[in-house]
């Protein structure tokens, strides 16, 4: 009973300096930022080869690993015909399902036994085929990105797997009313423009075939389009006599495809209801024409649009979700292609907020356009947009993809040691300007997936939907 009595005592005697110290510390001021670091601007070996195969090597000390990024510009979506919206998908997700050599489990074989992976993918401005390995492998992971680029087979049951899952991947996704509002607002904002075409139809699937897939192969795959960037522990001159074995007897296959024309930038805005009968929600969004990747103006926009939605502390985000609590969460800003880019926002919110939602997106562009952005704001989004990209960037392996997706759009490689930089000089003057243009309200297109009778009657302040079913 003693003892017990007596750290009791204790514990009294102390409890007061316990609890006192975090009451101290709160008091203290919260220490500076530390200095920005910009991203090391990596020394980039470049070389072109006689078939017209542009080779980027950046030695990168550290992982004993090799990345390989081929990127191959003109052969995405905008190079797909208007039936076959998409066609690009298919015919990347196939080029590693089989070649002369192996069929799909040998090819992921034999990538896993070299300690990496070879992937691709298409966006609107091309194709990226990705590879890595252990460095020991560096020699045959080359051979295999080769093969699979120049090579593939397009075999005639991998074909067929390949149209029955994007049959059924269609079936679920046109469930969604966030695919069918990006769908219509891309068409609202580019109308006939290739880069409206990212989505595909049952039609352009099933129209898919073997011989369809080669003869695009053969037009889109070439070495002039196309950029090979090397990272890794390797020297230069030995990466490129890699590129030049694996790559250097590459011939392109007729005249290359023309380039794609620019986007439009004077859509007339355009008012849209996709109905979806019994719907609790709206899912809305609003787009209008936007810029080049490698505009002027580029650089303020990517901050003007950080500022008003991209991130959480964005000023669409904050309103709409934490000070209105219509959404889970907005978003608005620049989408950036080669020729030509949208302005797209939006939001999923109740239907009884959907026309007071849209008042706070048009209010939203109205002021960022109106009123300069305040020196805390500017500089909370310069040090938000500075620090993901650089933690982006710490990876060789992403390195490697953004100068490949920079070269894709048209950007130059000095423009990954550039970005940051540049962005920390924007002004709020510029901010407001490019916002004036590229926000301005009275330019958006508005499309609504949401239940007409629930919402239609909020939606006549915006102007006269058109209604469809799809």
């Amino acid at each position: 009973m003693k003892k017990l009595m007596l750290a009791l005592a204790v514990s009294v005697a102390f409890a007061p300096a316990v609890h006192a110290a975090p009451a101290a510390e709160k008091s203290l001021p919260m220490p500076a930022y530390g200095q920005d670091k910009p991203i090391p601007v990596p020394k980039i070996t470049k070389k072109t080869l006689g078939n017209g195969l542009t080779v980027w090597v950046v030695p990168r000390k550290g992982l004993p690993r090799v990345d390989y990024v081929l990127a191959v510009r003109g052969a995405g979506f905008a190079a797909d015909a208007p039936s076959t919206p998409a066609f690009a998908n298919m015919l990347a997700g196939l080029l590693n399902e089989g070649t002369a050599k192996r069929d799909s489990r040998a090819i992921a074989e034999a990538a896993q036994g070299m300690g990496g992976e070879v992937a691709a993918g298409a966006s609107s401005d091309g194709i990226v085929v990705s590879a890595n390995a252990v460095a020991s492998q560096a020699a045959p992971m080359m051979q295999l990105l080769a093969e699979v680029t120049r090579q593939p087979s397009f075999p005639e049951n991998e074909v067929a797997l390949a149209k029955a899952n994007a049959l059924q991947s269609l079936r679920v996704s046109e469930t969604q009313p966030g695919f069918r509002a990006e769908r219509a607002i891309s068409r609202a904002v580019y109308g006939d423009h290739p880069y409206a075409r990212t989505t595909p139809t049952v039609e352009a699937i099933n129209a898919v075939t073997q011989d369809m897939l080669r003869s695009e192969h053969a037009k889109r795959m070439r070495p002039d389009r196309a950029l090979l960037v090397i990272t890794g522990p390797v020297k230069e001159a030995d990466a490129v006599k890699l590129a030049e074995k694996a790559f250097g007897d590459w011939k392109a296959s007729g005249p290359a495809l023309p380039e794609t024309a620019a986007a439009a930038v004077n859509a007339k805005p355009s008012r849209i209801l996709l109905q979806r009968g019994g719907s609790v929600q709206s899912t809305v969004r609003l787009g209008g024409p936007g810029a080049a990747a490698s505009a002027e103006d580029q650089i303020p926009l990517r901050l003007a649009s950080t500022i008003l939605g991209g991130g959480f502390s964005s000023r669409v985000n904050i309103n709409l979700r934490e000070e209105k609590g219509y959404t889970y969460g907005a978003s608005a800003g620049a989408r950036l292609n080669r020729a030509g880019g949208a302005i797209v926002g939006g939001a999923d919110v109740r239907n009884e907020v959907t026309g007071a939602a849209l008042k706070e997106f048009m209010s939203e562009y109205q002021r960022i356009g109106a009123d300069l952005v305040p020196a805390k704001e500017m500089e909370m989004n310069k040090r938000y947009v500075a620090g993901g990209y650089l933690i982006t960037n710490q990876l060789q392996g992403s390195v490697a993809r953004t100068l490949a997706q920079n070269w894709l759009v048209g950007l130059p490689a000095e423009f990954l040691g550039e970005y940051v930089p540049r962005i920390q000089k924007v002004t709020p003057e510029q901010v407001r300007t490019v916002s004036k243009k590229y926000f301005a309200p009275e330019n958006q297109s508005i499309v609504v997936v949401g239940d007409q009778k629930a919402v239609g009657e909020q939606l006549k302040a915006y102007g006269e939907f058109d209604v469809r079913e799809k």
